[in-house]
C-alpha cells in the first residue's frame, strides 16, 4: 500500500513526534487541532492543518466519526492515532477501514482482545506464559468477589476487567477491604470504560514492572526490543522508565523477551505494542497486560536500538513489514526518561496549567526532550498535565543518570509548577541510583517527605 498523507489523530508531544517521522519518510502530515490548541505547536509544524472541534476532548479528538470524515476529505491514505485518545478504540480502527483509510496501529480484534484482560490472561496462559494467579472470570457482584477472593486468598489487587491506567483498582488486604471497595471501584470501572465487571489478582509484593516493546506483522513474524523497566510510578502512573532494566537476572531476561514474542505470534499480533509483566522478589515473572499501541516510553527503546518505532509502525501498515530482523536488533548504552508534567509535587500533585512566560530546554550530549513546549505557550486545562518527556542516554547506567541529573536541573519552565524537582529527588535516591528500586519506591520517598514536614 501507497501512503503519501497521513492524518495525526492526536496532540502534543506525540503529535509532533509522528509529524517529524513522516517528514522524514516524505510523507505529508495532516494535524488536527481543537480550539484550545490553536496555538499549539504540531499545528505549526505540520503541512496541513484542520480544526476538529471544541476544546473539550470528546468533542474534538475523541470525535471518530468528525476525524475519519475528515481523513476522507482532505484524501488522507491513512490515521497514526499515537497513544491516549483513540489508539485502542476498536470501533474507530474499524470506522478507518471501512472508510478506506489504514489505521497504523493493530487490528481491531488485538485491541478487543488486549482491552479485555480476562480474555488476554486466557490466551496467554495457553500459549504456555505464566500469569499472575487470580479469578478466572468477571466479577458484577460482591458476593461473587467474597468467593472468589476467599478461594485464592488475601492479599489481592481488584481491577477493572475492561481497562487499565490505575482506574478501578485497589488493594484489598482481608475482606473487609473488598466490603468497603468492591461499590466503588466497579463504578469507577463503568465510568471509565462502560464496564463495570472486576477481577482479583494475587497482590504481589515488591515487585517490580518489566515491559517488553515488540513489533509484529501479523503473519507470525515478530520481535522484540528489549525490555524497560517502569517500576516508578506514583497511583499507578509512570513516571521514569529505563532501558535496559537493571539487576535482573539474565535468564529471567531471555525468558521475558521470549514470552513477549510467544504472545505476539500467538495472537498474530500486527505493528507496535508492548507486553508488561510483574516480576517478584524470587525472580517469576507474570503476564500482566498488553498494550496495544505505541507507549508514552517508546523514546527510551528507540536510544538503545537506534530504530525509529514510528517508521517501523508505518512501514508494517504499508505491507512492508517490520523492516529488519531479531539478529539485526542491538542494544547500545542506557537510555532513561523522565515525565515532565505540569503539577505541583509539595500540593499533591495538583494540575499547573498556565502561561509559560520562560522556557529553556536542555541540551548536550545524550540530551532528548519531546515536548510541546515554547516560550509564550498557554498549557490548556482540557488535556493531560503531560509537557513532555525528557531522555538521557550514556554508554552506561550511570552515565545515563548523571546526564539526566543534568538535564533536569537545566529544564527551566516558569512560573508553571512541574515535576522536575521531585524527578531529581528519585534519581538521586540510593535505591534507584543501585538499581534495586520496585514500585514502592515512590510512595517510600513521598513518606519521608511527608515525615520531614512533619518534623519542622
Amino acid at each position: 500500500m501507497s501512503v503519501s498523507k497521513v492524518l495525526v489523530a492526536n496532540r502534543g508531544e506525540i503529535a509532533l513526534r509522528v509529524i517529524r517521522s513522516l517528514k522524514e519518510m516524505g510523507i505529508r502530515s495532516a494535524a488536527i487541532y481543537s480550539e484550545a490548541d490553536t496555538s499549539c505547536l504540531h499545528k505549526k509544524l505540520a503541512d496541513e492543518v484542520h480544526l476538529i472541534g471544541p476544546s473539550p476532548a470528546a468533542k474534538s479528538y475523541l470525535n471518530a466519526a468528525a476525524i475519519v470524515a475528515l481523513a476522507q476529505e482532505i484524501g488522507a491514505d491513512a490515521i497514526h492515532p499515537g497513544y491516549g485518545f483513540l489508539a485502542e478504540n476498536a470501533e474507530f480502527a474499524e470506522m478507518c477501514t471501512q472508510a478506506g483509510v489504514a489505521f497504523i496501529g493493530p487490528t481491531p480484534e488485538n485491541m478487543r482482545l488486549a482491552g479485555d484482560k480476562l480474555a488476554a490472561r486466557q490466551t496467554v496462559e495457553d500459549a504456555g506464559v505464566p500469569v499472575v494467579p487470580g479469578s478466572d472470570r468477571g466479577l458484577l457482584s460482591l458476593d461473587d468477589a467474597i468467593e472468589a477472593c476467599g478461594a485464592i486468598g488475601y492479599p489481592l489487587m481488584l481491577k477493572a476487567s475492561a481497562g487499565g491506567g490505575g482506574r478501578g483498582m485497589r488493594i484489598l488486604y482481608e475482606e473487609q477491604d473488598l466490603k468497603e471497595e468492591f461499590v466503588m471501584a466497579a463504578a469507577e470501572a463503568r465510568a471509565a470504560f462502560g464496564d463495570p465487571t472486576l477481577y482479583v489478582e494475587k497482590y504481589i509484593l515488591h515487585p517490580r514492572h518489566i515491559e517488553v516493546q515488540i513489533l509484529s506483522d501479523g503473519q507470525g513474524n515478530a520481535v522484540h526490543l528489549f525490555e524497560r523497566n517502569c517500576s516508578v510510578q506514583r497511583r499507578h502512573q509512570k513516571l521514569i522508565e529505563e532501558a535496559p532494566s537493571p539487576d535482573l537476572d539474565p535468564q529471567v531476561r531471555h525468558a521475558i523477551h521470549a514470552s513477549a514474542v510467544k504472545i505476539a505470534q500467538a495472537i498474530e499480533y500486527q505493528n507496535a505494542g508492548t507486553v508488561e509483566f510483574l516480576l517478584d522478589g524470587d525472580n517469576q515473572f507474570y503476564f500482566m497486560e498488553l498494550n496495544a499501541r505505541i507507549q508514552v516510553e517508546h523514546p527510551v527503546t528507540e536510544m538503545i536500538t537506534g530504530h525509529d518505532l514510528i517508521k517501523a509502525q508505518l512501514s508494517i501498515a504499508m505491507g512492508q513489514g517490520i523492516g529488519f530482523e531479531q539478529d539485526a536488533i542491538h542494544q547500545h548504552g542506557h537510555a532513561i526518561e523522565c515525565r515532565i508534567n505540569a503539577e505541583d509535587p509539595e500540593m499533591g500533585f495538583v494540575p499547573s496549567p498556565g502561561l509559560v512566560e520562560h522556557y529553556r530546554a536542555p541540551g548536550g550530549f545524550g540530551v532528548r526532550f519531546d515536548t510541546l513546549l515554547y516560550s509564550g505557550y498557554e498549557i490548556p486545562i482540557y488535556y493531560d498535565s503531560l509537557l513532555g518527556k525528557l531522555i538521557a542516554w550514556g554508554p552506561s547506567r550511570l552515565d545515563a543518570i548523571g546526564t539526566m541529573d543534568r538535564a533536569l536541573k537545566e529544564l527551566h519552565i516558569a512560573p508553571l509548577k512541574t515535576t522536575t524537582p521531585f524527578l531529581l529527588n528519585v534519581i538521586r535516591h540510593d535505591d534507584f541510583i543501585n538499581g534495586t528500586y520496585d514500585l514502592d519506591l515512590v510512595s517510600s520517598i513521598l513518606g519521608a517527605m511527608d515525615d520531614e514536614e512533619d518534623d519542622l
